[in-house]
């Protein structure tokens, strides 16, 4: 439980130091007085007030604000701070907070008993430590997650081992579907492409690429062909004048030859011109192999346009080809080959995606299954919540209350397939409506109480604040209130903000709150009643200091209380 409060300079208090008991503790003062410092300090200890809202918590010109709190280790802190591997030799958890205030920005520093812990760490104890309900926490009843999350505390440890197998159902098939939907559109995108590699690989085998050089060939004969007749009248030329000659010019092999003859006359007469005699007869040899070659040659030579025709088509079709896959030739050739390969591994991948399909469909199931377990848990742990509920209520003013939680089916979450409402009705002749939309602000307060009270049998805190819990009633139904605090208080510290006397008259413990003028400096005091008389006034003012009957009314509850 919480044991002392210790702050300074947090708003409209310089220094302050609260120590506190087990049992049933109020604070009373008027509106304004500055209670909800004290509710804003614990809140801000505990994780809250972040960034630029815990700048006014700190006190004007004043630059350095600290908040320490201490609460006696209970059994659920224990396995908090073992889980968290924190060694206390004490019995005492300290937590503390300071606040510096430099250049108009706020840093915080947290400490549990003098070691420095993150935010993180704080938000996660704090369930333990106390169970804060403030002005307006009424507006979270409006969310059904938050009525689901009321549902699933109320259910205890069977439900929540239930909740955890959802969870884990949930992650486990969620893996499954994201593997699976991620392979189908891997596998629609592969389809495409595979669409894409066939289209292009019929192309290429449309083409019958053999021969990488081929376009180098196909040049050259276009090149021949192009230029065929020029190149038969050369060479037809070149043979004439070689061999046959004409009426006006003798062929070269007739003056070759006369010549020849000539020298062959002149070799009789001198014997060193048998050299060049020989020389001569290798010119005529190599002049009739020349004139071979060439009539070879011209047989060759073919001016077919059709020929040309074909040669030209295949040489234009060859380069759209490489410029429709921006490669040459070599390339192509190569790129055919690989979409052959590609192509053949298409199958691998429907093989996979038949198995994920299959193991996905078993994990669905599989989760349904734990949803529908859950579902029945929830039922079940509905019913006796409205039992718990309803039996808080009536003696709260609310003899004709009924209350019901509706279960209906709901997209699955890893929180289950669930969507949950509270239904609610004060009078015989109403029928039963979501609570947000039909209870009054006073009925919302004691509904809420009641559900604090109902979940307090599960709750880790050993602490429960209240801050006006019972506002927007009075009379018989503050007094019925401030029973159900008490008896809360007998398992739970119970701390609780009030404006009516029936409620703080019932406490164990009294703190009044009030504004003071020191200096012309407005301050906040808390002080501790300890006598009866102080109690005493302290309530009648309370009730409106000129109320007889209600001063009669606290004078003789507390009288008991003394007795």
């Amino acid at each position: 439980m919480l044991s002392a409060l210790r702050l300074s300079n947090i708003a409209l208090i310089e220094n302050l130091n609260l120590t506190f008991q087990g049992g049933f503790t109020v604070f009373t003062g008027e509106t304004g007085a500055g209670k909800s410092i004290l509710l804003d300090a614990l809140d801000a200890l505990l994780g809250g007030f972040s960034g630029s809202n815990s700048k006014r918590l700190i006190r004007k010109g004043t630059s350095n604000a600290h908040i320490e709190a201490s609460f006696l280790i209970s059994h659920s802190i224990q396995l908090w701070l073992n889980d968290n591997d924190f060694i206390i030799d004490d019995s005492e958890l300290i937590i503390s907070r300071e606040f510096i205030c430099k250049a108009q920005k706020v840093t915080s520093r947290f400490r549990l008993n003098g070691v420095l812990v993150n935010r993180d760490q704080i938000t996660s104890l704090r369930p333990y430590l106390i169970d804060l309900t403030a002005q307006g926490q009424t507006q979270l009843l409006h969310k059904e997650s938050q009525q689901l999350f009321c549902l699933d505390s109320f259910g205890g440890e069977n439900l929540s081992k239930d909740l955890k197998l959802v969870n884990e159902a949930w992650n486990k098939w969620y893996e499954a579907f994201h593997r699976l939907s991620q392979l189908r559109s891997d596998l629609e995108h592969k389809q495409n492409k595979y669409e894409e590699q066939k289209s292009a690989l019929l192309d290429l085998e449309a083409a019958n690429l053999t021969n990488k050089s081929e376009e180098v060939y196909l040049l050259k004969e276009q090149d021949r062909l192009a230029h065929s007749v020029r190149l038969q009248k050369g060479t037809i030329n070149m043979i004439e004048n070689i061999n046959e000659g004409s009426s006006e010019k003798p062929s070269a092999v007739s003056l070759l030859e006369e010549a020849l003859h000539e020298l062959n006359a002149m070799v009789q007469l001198d014997k060193s011109l048998e050299d060049s005699y020989q020389n001569f007869l290798d010119i005529l040899s190599n002049l009739n192999d020349l004139t071979q070659g060439l009539n070879q040659y011209l047989s060759l030579l073919d001016s077919d346009p059709t020929r040309l025709e074909q040669l030209q088509e295949r040489i234009s079709y060859l380069k759209r080809l490489q410029i429709r896959y921006n490669l040459d030739l070599s390339s192509l050739i190569d790129h055919r080959e690989n979409l052959r390969s590609s192509l053949a591994a298409n199958d691998l991948l429907d093989n996979q995606l038949d198995k994920l399909k299959l193991n996905e469909e078993r994990l669905l199931k599989e989760r349904d299954e734990f949803n529908n377990k859950l579902t029945q848990t929830r039922i079940t742990t509905a019913k006796q919540l409205q039992t718990s509920l309803t039996n808080y209520l009536v003696p709260m003013g609310l003899k004709h209350v009924r209350f019901d939680i509706e279960i209906t089916p709901s997209d699955p979450s890893r929180k289950g397939s669930d969507s949950i409402r509270f239904l609610f009705s004060a009078n015989p002749d109403q029928p039963l409506r979501p609570l947000v939309d039909i209870a009054s602000g006073g009925e919302m307060s004691r509904f809420l109480l009641a559900l604090k009270t109902t979940l307090s049998a599960v709750s880790g805190s050993s602490t429960i604040l209240f801050d006006e819990i019972d506002s927007g009633v009075s009379g018989r139904v503050s007094s019925a209130i401030a029973e159900l605090l008490k008896k809360l208080s007998l398992d739970r510290q119970v701390l609780c903000v009030t404006h009516q006397p029936l409620v703080a008259a019932h406490a164990d413990h009294h703190f009044r709150v009030q504004k003071v003028l020191e200096q012309g400096v407005t301050m906040v005091h808390v002080s501790s009643l300890l006598s009866i008389q102080e109690r005493k006034d302290e309530l009648v003012e309370l009730a409106g200091g000129d109320f007889v009957d209600a001063s009669v009314y606290v004078s003789s509850l507390l009288s008991k209380k003394a007795a």
